[in-house]
């Protein structure tokens, strides 16, 4: 049993017992999410596809971690024109555990 859901302008696949990384999401460690735009639900042989989102299927989750993701290094040049700019960014993250997917 799987489902698509979509969360901070992205696309996830996810099961029950994942652990999934997706854009922070305001909340503390420890609280219950559920995603409201399901655009996929799989229970091993029947599919349904939503249009645009599936309105009977919610998935629950629990938010196990807030942090940052690995550097990224963001480098502008132009040659022969003595430009560069050098900028990092780390990029925040929720990490939820998926609970249950519901029907």
């Amino acid at each position: 049993m799987y489902a698509v859901v979509s969360s901070g302008g992205k696309q996830y696949k996810v099961h029950e017992g994942e652990i999934l990384r997706v854009e922070k999401i305001s909340g503390n460690i420890g609280d219950q999410v559920s995603f409201d735009k399901i655009l996929m639900y799989s229970d091993g042989e029947n599919v349904r596809i939503g249009r645009p989102v599936l309105d009977d299927v919610t998935v629950r989750g629990q938010i196990v971690e807030h942090g940052k993701n690995k550097k990224i290094i963001v480098f502008k040049y132009k040659r022969r024109k003595r430009y560069r700019r050098k900028q990092g960014h780390r990029q925040q993250y929720t990490a939820i555990k998926i609970e249950n997917i519901e029907a």
